[in-house]
C-alpha cells in the first residue's frame, strides 16, 4: 500500500489532499525540485499524460527541494506559474514524502493504482512512453472491475489568483552602448524585447505564442527563450531558444527570425552534434560569440557546445556530459547545468548552476576546464571570500567587465563580483532576501536575478521573479527599477483574453442619469505613469440606455459617465485596459477586463447606475 501523505504540509494548486481521497483515481507522484533541468524536461510529458487521461489520472507534484531557496513556498509558487503547472503540488521541504516513498533522485515518478497500491517507480527523463502504456493498462483493468472514478478533483490553481505582469520571468539581457539599446528575453511571454536604455519599448519580436515558427516579428514564435548575443557588425541577435531546443537568428534590418540549429526536439544523452536544423540540442540557456563561433551553455547536456555560423556545424566543445564538478581536459571535465556564459576574449567563463560554481575554460589547442568558485553538487551557501571557502547558491547569469566577473547569484538574490585571478567573491548588490527594494546597493533586494549587461556606467539586471529590469548605477551606488514606456506595444492583440465579470441587474429610473464606476486597485499599487488607460462603455440597446460619452483615456479610480435612460432593458458593457504598478513604479501589471451590467429601467428605479470593480491579487 502506498504511504499516506503526512498532515501539516503546504499544498499549492489545491486544498490539502489525502491519498485516501483519491481512491478510484490513477495517481502519478512526481518528485521534483525546480532548479533541476531533468525535472523541467519531463513537464511536457506530464502535461501530455494529464491531457490524454484527464478523467482518470491525477498528477501530484512532490517538491522536495535541493537548495535552501527552493524550500520557500512563495518560490515554489513562482516555479508553478513559470512552467504553467496545473496539478496539485506539495511543499515537501523536510523530505517527509520523499523518505516515505524512498525517492533517490530528481525526478522520480511513482504510479499508484485506484486502490492505493504502488504499480511502479522510476527515475529520469523520457517518461511519456513508459507511463502511457502503464496508465492505459491500469485504467483498463480497474474500469473492468468498476473501481475507477472519473469524477474530477477540485483544483485551486495559483494562476487564477495571480495578476498578469507586463513582463513575465525575463531571462537574459544584452546592452549596446553605441545605439543606446537593451535587448532582453521576456521568456514566459515567448518573445524578445528591444528598448532604449531609459526603457522606451522599440520592438517586440515574437507573436507571444509558444512554438518554433520562423517569420517576421509579428508571426515568429519562441518558446521560453533565454540567452542573447548581439552582433553589432552584422546587426543580428542570436537567441538561445531554450524550450524549442534551438538557436535562432533575429535579423534586425529585414525584421525576420530564422532557425539556425536545432530540430525543435530535445536531444538524447551524449548527442554528438550535426549541421543546422538536423542537429539536436538540449536546452541551450545562454550563448556568446568569438570569431565565427557561438559558444553555447547547453544546460540540458551539462556541456558547452559550439555553432559555426558559416557552416552551421554544431558540436560539443567542453564537458563529458556527466553532471558534476571536475576539472581537466575539455572532453573529460564535468559541468553541471551551465546556465550563463561570458568571455574576456581569450577565455570562457561559466555560471555552473547545479554546483553553485564559476568555471573557466581556456580556448587554446590544449584547452582545459578549471574552477574559480564551487565545491560540489551539494556545496552551496552565501559566503563572500576566497576559494575554496566562498559559496554561491545556484548562479544563473555571468558577465565580464574590466578584469572582473559579475555573477547573478540567483538563489541568494544577489549580484556578486568575482576576481578570476584571486578567486575572491564580494557581494555587490542585494541584501540576500527576495524582494524589490530600490536604494543603496547592499540595502536593495532582488528576486532570483538572471541576466546582466553593462552600459554607460550601469548594470542592467533581469530580475526574473520580479518581472522587471533593475539598474545599478556605479556612480551613485544605488539600485533602481527601469520604468518601461510604450507598454501598449507589450499588450497588443485584438482578441479579448481578460476577466469577464457579470453584475446583478441594476434598476434605474427613466431620464437623465449617470454610470458611476469605481475602480479599486490592489493595496500598494497605482496607475502606471505615462501608460495608456482605456475604458469604453457600450449599450446593446441604445434606445433604453444611451451612453453619452463612451470612451475615457485618463486614469481615474472614480468615473462618472452621462447616460439617458428610457423604460426597458439593456446590457451595459464596460471594457477596461488598465496598467498599474507597485508604489515605486517597479513591478507592473496589466488588467484586461469586461464588465457586464444588466440594466432594467423602471419608474421605481434608482437615480444612478452604480458599479464597483476591484482588481484582486
Amino acid at each position: 500500500m502506498a504511504p499516506e501523505f503526512p498532515s501539516g504540509l503546504t499544498w499549492l494548486n489545491s486544498q490539502p489532499l489525502k491519498l485516501s481521497d483519491l481512491h478510484g483515481k490513477v495517481v502519478l507522484l512526481d518528485f521534483w525540485t525546480y532548479c533541476c533541468i531533468n525535472c523541467m524536461h519531463i513537464i511536457p510529458d506530464l502535461k501530455r499524460l494529464e491531457t490524454k487521461y484527464k478523467d482518470e489520472l491525477v498528477v501530484i507534484g512532490v517538491h522536495s527541494a535541493k537548495f535552501e531557496n527552493e524550500k520557500l513556498t512563495r518560490n515554489i509558487k513562482e516555479a508553478i506559474l513559470r512552467y504553467d503547472i496545473r496539478h496539485p503540488v506539495i511543499n515537501d521541504n523536510n523530505f517527509k514524502v520523499w523518505n516515505e516513498y524512498n525517492a533517490q533522485a530528481w525526478p522520480t515518478l511513482v504510479l499508484i493504482d485506484p486502490t492505493g497500491y504502488i504499480v511502479s517507480k522510476s527515475s529520469g527523463e523520457g517518461v511519456y512512453d513508459a507511463f502511457d502504456s502503464q496508465i492505459a493498462s491500469v485504467i483498463k483493468e480497474f474500469d473492468s472491475r468498476g473501481q475507477l472514478s472519473r469524477v474530477p478533483i477540485k483544483l485551486k490553481l495559483e494562476k487564477e489568483t495571480t495578476p498578469v505582469s507586463i513582463l513575465s520571468y525575463p531571462g537574459k539581457i544584452v546592452a549596446d552602448e553605441k545605439t543606446g539599446r537593451l535587448f532582453f528575453t521576456d521568456s514566459d511571454h515567448n518573445r524578445v524585447v528591444i528598448s532604449s536604455l531609459d526603457g522606451q519599448i522599440q520592438e517586440v519580436i515574437g507573436s507571444g505564442d509558444a512554438g518554433p515558427k520562423d517569420g517576421d516579428y509579428s508571426s515568429a514564435q519562441f518558446y521560453r527563450p533565454q540567452g542573447l548575443f548581439f552582433d553589432s557588425d552584422k546587426n543580428v541577435i542570436y537567441v538561445a531558444d531554450t524550450d524549442n531546443h534551438a538557436i535562432r537568428k533575429i535579423d534586425l534590418a529585414p525584421k525576420t527570425v530564422k532557425t539556425l540549429a536545432g530540430t525543435g526536439k530535445q536531444a538524447g544523452f551524449l548527442e554528438r552534434g550535426g549541421f543546422g536544423r538536423t542537429a539536436a540540442l538540449n536546452s541551450p540557456w545562454d550563448l556568446v560569440m568569438l570569431g565565427d563561433k557561438l559558444y553555447i551553455a547547453m544546460a540540458g547536456a551539462h556541456q558547452i557546445w559550439t555553432l559555426d555560423i558559416k557552416t552551421l556545424e554544431t558540436l560539443p566543445f567542453a564537458g563529458s556530459g556527466r553532471e558534476n564538478i571536475s576539472d581537466g581536459p575539455l572532453d573529460g571535465a564535468a559541468l553541471a547545468q551551465p546556465s550563463g556564459i561570458t568571455t574576456d576574449g581569450t577565455k570562457l567563463y561559466i555560471a555552473d548552476s547545479e554546483v553553485s560554481g564559476v568555471r573557466e575554460i581556456s580556448l587554446g589547442p590544449n584547452g582545459k576546464v578549471s574552477t574559480i568558485i564551487g565545491q560540489g553538487l551539494f556545496e552551496f551557501g552565501d559566503i563572500d571570500g576566497k576559494y575554496p571557502k566562498a559559496r554561491l547558491q545556484h548562479p544563473i547569469g555571468i558577465a565580464y567587465r574590466d578584469g572582473y566577473l559579475y555573477v547573478a547569484d540567483t538563489y541568494n538574490h544577489k549580484i556578486k563580483k568575482v576576481n578570476p585571478r584571486t578567486k575572491e567573491v564580494t557581494t555587490l548588490i542585494g541584501k540576500g532576501a527576495p524582494g524589490m527594494d530600490d536604494g543603496p546597493a547592499l540595502q536593495s533586494s532582488l528576486n532570483e536575478p538572471n541576466g546582466l549587461a553593462f552600459a554607460d556606467g550601469k548594470i542592467y539586471i533581469t530580475d526574473t521573479n520580479n518581472h522587471s529590469i533593475r539598474i545599478f548605477d556605479a556612480v551613485s551606488g544605488n539600485v533602481s527599477t527601469l520604468n518601461l514606456k510604450g507598454l501598449e506595444m507589450l499588450t497588443q492583440g485584438d482578441a479579448f483574453h481578460g476577466e469577464e465579470k457579470e453584475f446583478p441587474t441594476v434598476e434605474i429610473a427613466p431620464g437623465t442619469s449617470k454610470l458611476s464606476l469605481e475602480l479599486i486597485l490592489p493595496k500598494g499599487t497605482e496607475f502606471t505613469k505615462d501608460a495608456p488607460f482605456n475604458l469604453e462603455v457600450k449599450s446593446d440597446n441604445p434606445k433604453v440606455v444611451n451612453i453619452k460619452s463612451s470612451a475615457i483615456s485618463k486614469p481615474m479610480e472614480k468615473l462618472e459617465i452621462p447616460i439617458v435612460a428610457s423604460t426597458g432593458k439593456a446590457l451595459v458593457t464596460v471594457d477596461l485596459n488598465i496598467y498599474y504598478c507597485s508604489g515605486n513604479q517597479g513591478q507592473c501589471y496589466f488588467k484586461d477586463a469586461r464588465l457586464k451590467i444588466p440594466v432594467s429601467v423602471i419608474d421605481k428605479g434608482g437615480a444612478t447606475l452604480a458599479a464597483t470593480y476591484e482588481i484582486k491579487h
